[in-house]
Parts: C-alpha cells; sequence; structure tokens
C-alpha cells in the first residue's frame, strides 16, 4: 500500500490549495492508498533557521513528527501557490527546518559530494498560480519549480519530481476551479 504525505503550504486554509489538498486525498484514497494531510498552518514551529547550520536549533514536537511521517511516506505531495515567484514563507521556513543534514542530505568529508538520505521516494507538486504558466516558464524560468525539485527534493533524492500547475487562479471562474479540482483529484487516484 502506498503510503502518502500531503503537505499543504498555504497559510489560508480556505484557500483553493487546501482544495487540491483534499482532492488529492480522496483520489488516492479511494485507490486504497494511506494518506496523511498535513496543513503547515496548524503546526507550531519557527520557520526561522536562526543559526542555519552552525549550530543545531531543537525541532519542536510538530517537527519531530513530520521528519517521521516523511520518513514512513514514499511519495510525498507538496501544494502551495507561487507567491513572488517562488513558494511561500512558511513552505521555505517548515523546509529550512525539516530538510537538515543528517536526515534529508549527509555533506562527505573534505568532499564536496553529499550523501542523499530520502531516496526511494517520489513526489508531486501541486502549484497555484495568478501568471500564465507558459509565461512563468519562459520569462520566470520557473524558479519556485526548479528550487522545490531540483534544488531540495532531487537534492535529498526524492525522484521522481512531477509538477501540476494551475493558473492564472485570479481569472478563473467557479467552471474552471471544479475543473482543477477534479483534474486534481484524478492524479491523487494515479497516485503520482
Amino acid at each position: 500500500m502506498k503510503k502518502i504525505l500531503i503537505i499543504n503550504g498555504n497559510p489560508d486554509k480556505n484557500s483553493i490549495c487546501a482544495e487540491f489538498a483534499t482532492s488529492y486525498k480522496k483520489g488516492a484514497e479511494s485507490t486504497g492508498a494511506n494518506c496523511k494531510l498535513v496543513n503547515l498552518i496548524d503546526l507550531q514551529f519557527d520557520p526561522i533557521l536562526h543559526f542555519g547550520y552552525r549550530k543545531r536549533t531543537e525541532l519542536e514536537p510538530d517537527l519531530v513528527l513530520i521528519q517521521q511521517d516523511i520518513l514512513n511516506a514514499n511519495h510525498l505531495v507538496f501544494v502551495y501557490p507561487t507567491w513572488w515567484s517562488t513558494y511561500p514563507a512558511l513552505l521555505k521556513g517548515f523546509i529550512d527546518r525539516v530538510f537538515l543534514p543528517k536526515f534529508a542530505f549527509k555533506y562527505r568529508e573534505n568532499s564536496l559530494l553529499w550523501d542523499k538520505l530520502l531516496t526511494g521516494k517520489t513526489a508531486r507538486l501541486i502549484v497555484t498560480m495568478d501568471t500564465p504558466k507558459w509565461y512563468y516558464w519562459l520569462v520566470y524560468k520557473s524558479p519556485g519549480h526548479n528550487s522545490l525539485k531540483k534544488g531540495i527534493l532531487e537534492f535529498c533524492g526524492i525522484k521522481p519530481v512531477k509538477i501540476s500547475a494551475f493558473g492564472p487562479v485570479k481569472t478563473s471562474d467557479d467552471k474552471k476551479r471544479k475543473k482543477w479540482i477534479q483534474k486534481v483529484e484524478e492524479i491523487g487516484r494515479k497516485q503520482i
């Protein structure tokens, strides 16, 4: 049975991202997957990595639990809006605090190389944006997608990382949003 951890990185629990997260979960569970949905806004943690990796900051209980959830999952789903070409500060802070050395990766001594500690997992990014998708790709070069996919998840050994982007949200109507929600549920059914 596939174990899926769904992380909603939008601080607004009444957003279309929240609907997407719930729809993905519904689709995946309909095929027998074991899913856990976490709204980052509900977790109690300081999103600031105050000392970088120079000095260890103790993890809050919610972050200890989420690290265990990540280890137990074989598929991670990140749902978030694109703000200023990337993801919200809440999601960035979560990543900074959770995807730590010796948990997600380990630098090799006297080497520029590292060990990827989260291999064997896959991921899906479900992203909303107000920019047309083609413009985000052509003009901005998809900085948020690249950062999370290549700079974080693949860096830690998670692959493949698939991306589903939806937008522009601000000009979408109810009919369009319902179509998107159905598409996300279908992606969940495929567990990809």
